[in-house]
């Protein structure tokens, strides 16, 4: 038993170093995209903003079938004529994720009517743009409702059937705000910490189920209507992201089994600099970039 250990011990280094190297490497080295014309990929949030164009890339990327979940009807039905004149089969569901019956109703109607699902996408979300004090209860209640607890419900809903398949992916659309969190915006940043935990802890889950993955997409600050209004004080150093960047590069990492990925690439310094600078520093980074004060003018959707 000891020897046993002590061959663990010496062998995990090594293990590491080979793992380094050999994501390198295939960072130089054209991937191996996953084959969609199989899949039938539902997303949460589908009728408008990320969840639209999330829609329109997986059918240009030839997925079998698109399947949309909302709560307005008319931009759903809206997006599900657009991606059927791409000449993919599209359905819409009217479902919103934050109730758990709704959801597993709604999913029990996927089911019989469209099939399995095999890619699930998690886009759903709602951002109120308040400080604590100046939130109503019901609002904050219903963003930890839809931004969290609904992945919840869906995951519950089509990941036993993946597992049976051995044929699945689990998408979370994120932001990076869940791991850096700014002023008037506590309902958004609280749910998608949560959601950036449970997606962390699902996706070491699923390690042992095979063809069943998960990516999770954290992304800079998205010019969609949800956060109509919000300024940062470098735009051109710092530009918003347009939402059909993050829709291909979203799709992008489903089709290489990419666990994690954050939009752009700049967002890891963020990272680094948060684990290693005292609070104080962290602090002034936040008064010099605008972010202490990009919710001033947040208007949201009208």
């Amino acid at each position: 038993m000891v020897w046993r250990w002590l061959g663990a011990l010496l062998l995990f280094p090594v293990q590491m170093v080979y793992l380094v190297v050999k994501a390198a490497v295939c960072l130089l080295l054209p991937p191996r995209l996953r084959d969609l014309s199989r899949d039938s990929v539902l997303v949460t949030g589908g009728g408008r903003g990320i969840g639209r164009h999330l829609a329109r890339e997986f059918a240009r990327r030839g997925a079998r079938k698109i399947i949309l979940w909302g709560r307005t009807e008319k931009c759903l039905k809206e997006t599900t004529e657009e991606i059927r004149m791409m000449g993919t089969e599209c359905h819409y569901f009217i479902c919103d994720v934050g109730n758990r019956e709704e959801v597993y109703q709604q999913a029990k109607a996927v089911r019989e009517k469209v099939g399995d699902i095999t890619i699930l996408v998690n886009n759903a979300a709602v951002v109120h743009g308040k400080s604590l004090m100046d939130s109503d209860d019901d609002a904050l209640l219903k963003s930890q409702h839809i931004n969290t607890l609904g992945q919840f419900w869906t995951t519950k809903a089509f990941l036993p059937r993946m597992l049976e398949l051995q044929n699945g992916h689990i998408v979370c659309l994120n932001s990076v705000l869940a791991l850096s969190a700014i002023p008037g915006a506590i309902d958004y940043c609280t749910s998608k910490a949560s959601s950036f935990a449970f997606m962390e802890s699902l996706t070491l889950g699923l390690l042992d189920c095979p063809g069943v993955n998960a990516t999770t997409v954290l992304p800079f600050h998205t010019s969609t209507e949800m956060f109509q209004g919000m300024r940062i004080r470098f735009p051109s150093l710092f530009p918003p992201l347009k939402p059909e960047t993050v829709a291909r590069r979203t799709v992008e990492a489903v089709q290489m089994n990419q666990a994690f990925l954050l939009l752009p690439w700049t967002m890891h310094v963020l990272v680094i600099l948060k684990s290693i600078l005292p609070q104080a520093a962290l602090e002034e980074i936040h008064k010099f970039s605008g972010s202490y004060t990009c919710m001033n003018t947040f208007k949201g959707r009208t």
